[in-house]
């Protein structure tokens, strides 16, 4: 699974994070946990607002700087939407639960995951969000890899 998408708004980007939780409802060979990578303000909340849209579609999507974690309650499983930007090691992330989580048969969406390469699942989604031209400030590239511990 590879794909390498451009988007033109925040719209498009939740799209793009949309149709990605249909496919992984639809495919439950898919990992069910998704490692976000970008710079502040490219979109990673744009896009697991998408997402949560298609899992929980009454839940209020915000970034969790502050909070470390958010849980969106859904059946069959629930989504936890992570931020990792405060992270500084594993001992915080057993303070914040995280691995608890896990453990819970959810969908994990966690931003900022290059703070926590460590503790990245042996079989993920990786996306990647990026600004991808300067004279259109709100283009996106978005690169969607699924990582399998072979292809470390």
């Amino acid at each position: 699974m590879l794909r390498i998408l451009k988007t033109n708004d925040a719209q498009e980007t939740e799209t793009v994070g949309a149709v990605l939780a249909s496919e992984l409802g639809a495919d439950s060979t898919l990992p069910p946990f998704l490692a976000l990578y970008g710079d502040l303000g490219v979109g990673k909340t744009a896009f697991v607002r998408g997402f949560v849209s298609q899992i929980a579609p009454s839940a209020i999507v915000r970034s969790p700087t502050f909070a470390l974690v958010h849980e969106y309650r859904a059946k069959p499983r629930s989504v936890f939407h992570f931020d990792m930007y405060r992270i500084e090691s594993e001992d915080d992330l057993y303070s914040i639960g995280f691995y608890d989580y896990l453990d819970r048969n959810g969908i994990c969406l966690v931003e900022w995951s290059e703070k926590i390469p460590f503790a990245l699942p042996n079989d993920y989604i990786r996306v990647t969000i990026e600004k991808s031209n300067a004279e259109a400030p709100n283009e996106r590239t978005i690169r969607i890899e699924r990582i399998t511990e072979d292809s470390l």
